[in-house]
């Protein structure tokens, strides 16, 4: 027995320290608040040091520091807030926009983040929805596809801060709280801006085409054929029971957020470019329901006075491997070329096309 209560004591000791050091971590962690749980309306963001944007942009859509916003995948992650602000705004009249498009984000996530945006600015000036392959599976709905392997913390989506802390505590917001203090003491730089925006493609000054063509045909040419466009011969007939299979069932989620925006919310349903080896064979079965899918979402588009624009399609641009990264990815100048098409849509751009545009003249749904 007398040997056991030395074992006794260092136990105790050891737990207490143990204790104490769990709470003074956490003490850190709710100090340092390194995702922002804390920002509300007139609060600056915390800077962004983590690139997961699940955990960091919530906060900035709290802030209320934009009026406008871009919701997708990274095919929208380079348009530039600052360029759009440019395009949107007057001296008189300025628009802020955040870049809140998250890297391989599904429909679900994205609604997520939109409705805590317009939650928080019932009123928005500008509203951009990137529609990405995900938006036309007709299994977007279901548990298992509403998620990815990437955390999503759902508590930061809704409308109680407290419990934003269950998912906050975790060795790895320890290390995004380090680094948050390493950027306030000046030794290490941010991921991504104050409104969501960063390059995150190579420079343009290392771009290697041989390389990019590498990643654009990369199935291709895996699976022995040549890097280009096969249609399917002879072209595939939909059945009626093909076409009853078609159903876009996360048009449902955005369908009843633009019912709720005022008539003035301009707002945008963008098919993103994707080089035409991404894109369904012509002919093919897939083809045709992913065109499909266009007018069901232009339809959602004209009922809500959105403009509604198609990108991914075979154009000048989709067809040159030059402006590609890889099959997702344009070049940087092509951004550009995105935000003056939202400002201002041409008929006549053979880089899109415009399925639907908006009639300021009219309401919108449900006003």
């Amino acid at each position: 027995m007398r040997h056991s209560l030395p074992w006794r004591r260092f136990l105790k000791t050891f737990l207490l320290a143990l204790v104490l050091a769990g709470a003074a971590l956490a003490g850190f962690v709710a100090t340092v608040d390194p995702y922002g749980i804390r920002v509300r309306a007139g609060d600056a963001p915390r800077p962004v040091v983590d690139i997961n944007q699940r955990y960091m942009y919530p906060q900035i859509a709290r802030s209320r520091r934009y009026d406008a916003a871009i919701f997708g995948t990274s095919s929208l992650r380079l348009l530039d807030p600052e360029e759009l602000d440019r395009l949107f705004g007057t001296p008189e009249k300025p628009v802020h926009f955040a870049n809140l498009a998250m890297n391989a984000a599904t429909p679900w996530e994205q609604m997520q983040l939109a409705r805590l945006f317009v939650k928080v600015e019932p009123a928005p000036r500008v509203l951009v929805f990137g529609l990405d392959r995900g938006w036309c599976d007709a299994d977007a709905d279901a548990p298992e596809r509403r998620l990815t392997f990437r955390a999503f913390p759902v508590r930061f989506y809704d409308d109680d801060p407290w419990n934003d802390w269950r998912d906050a505590f975790s060795l790895n917001t320890l290390e995004i709280a380090g680094r948050l203090v390493s950027h306030r003491l000046g030794l290490r730089g941010v991921n991504l801006r104050d409104d969501g925006y960063g390059v995150f493609v190579p420079p343009d000054a290392a771009y290697d085409l041989e390389r990019a063509r590498a990643h654009i045909w990369h199935e291709n040419l895996a699976a022995g054929l040549p890097a280009a466009v096969v249609p399917v011969e002879p072209p595939a007939v939909p059945t009626a029971a093909d076409r009853a299979a078609w159903h876009f069932p996360a048009g449902q989620w955005l369908d009843g957020l633009l019912a709720a925006l005022p008539a003035d919310t301009q707002t945008f349903l963008v098919f993103p470019p994707a080089h035409v080896a991404a894109q369904p064979r012509p002919g093919s079965l897939a083809e045709a329901m992913e065109q499909a899918c266009k007018r069901h979402f232009a339809e959602l588009g004209a009922r809500h006075n959105a403009t509604v624009l198609d990108f991914r399609r075979p154009s000048a641009v989709t067809r040159e491997d030059a402006n590609f990264w890889d099959p997702l990815h344009y070049r940087l100048p092509f951004a550009s070329r995105i935000g003056e098409a939202l400002a201002n849509p041409q008929p006549s751009d053979d880089f899109y096309v415009v399925m639907h545009r908006r009639a300021p003249s009219l309401p919108s749904s449900g006003q």
